[in-house]
């Protein structure tokens, strides 16, 4: 028997009625968000975590792996783990820093460059889907409704506050 992706799956009957709290909704989505986001990294052999460090080097170059545990919020041994993994692949390089010789200033390679790219197509295509119910008005709305509550709940712009909670053992 073949199995249908999450992505392939059917909505829920539009008669079944949602209740609960809005954080208990909100969390309900953004755990499926993440989810179907994952389901389509594999595409590209990443993980969540790897699009996301690939992001935030992309958008830093030089920036140091201290610098990116911290705005992470990311456990050092885990984030060494995913940086080496990126590393093998040929997407990041760790350079010497030219100011300071303890550390290492962390850079995409051509290969990396080109697999943001990719993550940013796909995010967007993601965001399409997971939208699709909205118009752009509404998305707007939403968009500000929400990024109103994460400033008032303090958190980090572009940052999956996930990243806290990896744990230490390497990813499949």
């Amino acid at each position: 028997m073949v199995r249908k992706s999450r992505l392939e799956e059917p909505a829920a009957a539009p008669e079944q009625k949602r209740s609960g709290s809005t954080a208990f909704l909100l969390a309900q989505v953004g755990a499926h968000a993440a989810a179907q986001f994952g389901e389509r990294m594999t595409k590209l052999r990443l993980t969540r975590p790897h699009a996301g460090i690939l992001r935030l080097v992309g958008l830093s170059p030089g920036l140091s792996q201290q610098e990116l545990g911290r705005r992470l919020s990311i456990l050092p041994s885990r984030l060494v783990a995913l940086l080496d993994e990126l590393q093998e692949r040929g997407l990041t390089e760790r350079r010497p820093d030219p100011q300071d010789r303890r550390t290492y200033a962390l850079h995409l390679t051509a290969a990396g460059r080109s697999a943001t790219e990719q993550i940013g197509r796909i995010a967007r295509e993601h965001d399409d889907a997971i939208c699709a119910s909205l118009n752009a008005e509404e998305r707007q709305q939403l968009q500000t409704l929400l990024t109103r509550i994460a400033d008032q709940q303090g958190l980090t712009p572009g940052v999956h506050p996930g990243y806290r909670t990896l744990d230490t053992k390497p990813s499949q």
